[in-house]
């Protein structure tokens, strides 16, 4: 399944302006307040839908984050991905979103489908916890990026990683809902 309109309007939780009503947006509106309300993110620092562009044989091409936490200096230090379906097959696709996310590495990367979710380190790959309940808050959120280091991925690292990515958009989402899902190449697509 993918993301399509659902020809409504809805009030976007962390800018209180009218945004379209889709198939997936119910979703990101109620990650978003558990983000706030019960995990304690500042909603100034959370942006929705952030588009994540990189260059695959000289074409533009990329897919939007669900979710980025930004501290107050702008670093963003969660990602979150919702996903339809199960939650362990989009592990690595978020792993290498918050590898590649300007600013980043992203430390924390989160797939959820608002039920269950997977806590990934991005510097590992692997899952550090599972459920929603898992979620660190803004707080654990900080104090796991400054125990973090922050290396910037090496020019061959990038390119894997972005390969890795451009599959997923290819074969997973480039077969079903291209124009909803990902990012266009520039010039069409």
């Amino acid at each position: 399944m993918h993301e399509v309109s659902l020809g409504g309007m809805l009030t976007d939780y962390l800018t209180g302006k009218p945004i379209e009503e889709t198939t997936y947006e119910e979703f990101r509106q109620a990650l978003a307040r558990l983000l706030v309300e019960e995990k304690g993110y500042p909603r100034e620092g959370l942006k929705a839908k952030v588009p994540l562009v990189f260059t695959i044989d000289g074409e533009e091409t990329g897919r939007h984050i669900d979710l980025v936490a930004y501290d107050e200096t702008g670093t963003p230090l969660v990602l979150v991905i919702f996903c339809a379906g199960d939650v362990g097959s989009f592990e690595r696709e978020t792993v290498s979103c918050a590898r590649l996310f300007p600013g980043g590495p992203v430390p924390i990367a989160i797939a959820t489908d608002s039920i269950g979710a997977s806590i990934l380190d991005t510097a590992t790959g692997n899952c550090r916890a599972t459920g929603v309940r898992a979620i660190p808050t803004w707080a654990e959120a900080q104090a796991l990026d400054a125990a973090t280091l922050r290396t910037p991925l090496s020019p061959e690292r990038r390119a894997r990683e972005e390969r890795i990515l451009h599959a997923y958009n290819g074969f997973l989402y480039g077969t079903c809902c291209s124009e909803s899902c990902r990012i266009p190449p520039k010039g069409g697509g």
